[in-house]
């Protein structure tokens, strides 16, 4: 079979990518064969293939979120009647890191990581699912949103952001606030930057009544940004972050612990790379639910680029330019 294989030979500083040919796994107790459909090329797997996760092992096949069809289980294994199933997933701090990911036609998943495809999403759509809802989702929970919290999503129009907005407004939040730079995007809150010279605190309080929000989801990762928005958490409000700056920027964030114990705020860092398997099931079989409850919607498949594994490392992991969903097809 045809695999993505990220390796780093001996005193190598950076990893080679590269396609590869190499036998075709089989199912084993505690791991189903699954044909993989398509695959999405995340900001992570790029970062991957850097050698910027430390746990990652090598030669490693990379990749998290997926869609395909389980082949071959273990004929001794309590999952057998789930050949032939359609399934989509994401990793957990294993899958593309220390065990081969889905940037291949054929990955073994951990039998315990197996979720059923939502019937109301496309094989494309339920591989651009995984992280961008689950981490999302955990901000949200983490934050410990409720209907009587009104929540600002920094980076609203990216994929977690976008996510964010979706989720909130699904868990029945009071009001959601969604923020961007780019005015073209229609944003609640336009953020601070070369064209807004208006506070987002000031935004906020002219659209939430002259209050403070009670949670922040960002997504962004700029300090700037993140003691702007730090300024319009309200009393006991929650701030939850999912990034760090990647332009070379010191990421230490100035915080005023007179007015963060005042007001009670709390900081809750979010990585997903930290989840369990039993986490990622859970999470993905919750989301399925929504999804054919028609509570979420994911990309439409005209917003999705698919590319050939014969072109996923020049056009997925080193394409530039604007951002997008980048799916590998497998087949």
């Amino acid at each position: 079979m045809r695999a993505i294989q990220i390796s780093k030979p001996a005193n190598a500083v950076v990893p080679k990518l590269s396609l590869i040919t190499k036998p075709q796994p089989r199912a084993q107790l505690g791991f189903a064969l699954v044909k993989v459909n398509f695959s999405a090329i995340l900001p992570s797997d790029r970062l991957n293939a850097k050698g910027l996760f430390p746990y990652t092992s090598f030669p490693r096949t990379p990749g998290r979120d997926y869609s395909g069809v389980v082949v071959e289980v273990d004929p001794s294994s309590s999952f057998s009647s789930w050949v032939g199933e359609e399934v989509y997933g994401t990793s957990d701090s294993e899958l593309g890191f220390t065990l081969d990911g889905p940037h291949a036609e054929y990955c073994l998943i951990p039998e315990d990581m197996l979720v059923k495809k939502p019937t109301r999403l496309s094989r494309v759509q339920a591989a651009t699912v995984g992280v961008p809802f689950t981490t999302a989702r955990r901000c949200l929970l983490r934050g410990r949103v409720s209907k009587d919290d009104t929540v600002l999503v920094l980076g609203s129009t990216g994929t977690v952001g976008s996510a964010a907005v979706q989720l909130a407004k699904a868990m029945g939040c009071k009001r959601v606030f969604r923020a961007s730079r780019n005015p073209e995007n229609e944003p609640d809150i336009l953020l601070p930057g070369k064209i807004a010279a208006v506070t987002i605190q000031e935004q906020v309080y002219k659209l939430n009544a002259g209050k403070d929000v009670d949670v922040v989801v960002d997504t962004v990762g700029q300090v700037p940004l993140m003691k702007a928005a730090f300024e319009a958490l309200a009393v006991r409000g929650r701030y939850t972050w999912i990034a760090a700056p990647r332009d070379g920027s010191s990421p230490e964030f100035p915080l005023d612990i007179f007015q963060a114990y005042r007001k009670e705020i709390e900081l809750i860092g979010c990585n997903t790379a930290n989840k369990s398997k039993a986490i990622v099931a859970e999470e993905m079989e919750a989301l399925a639910e929504w999804f054919n409850a028609g509570l979420l919607k994911a990309s439409d498949e005209e917003d999705v680029e698919l590319v050939g594994l014969d072109e996923a490392i020049e056009k997925g992991y080193e394409r530039r330019g604007p951002k997008k969903h980048t799916l590998i097809r497998m087949g």
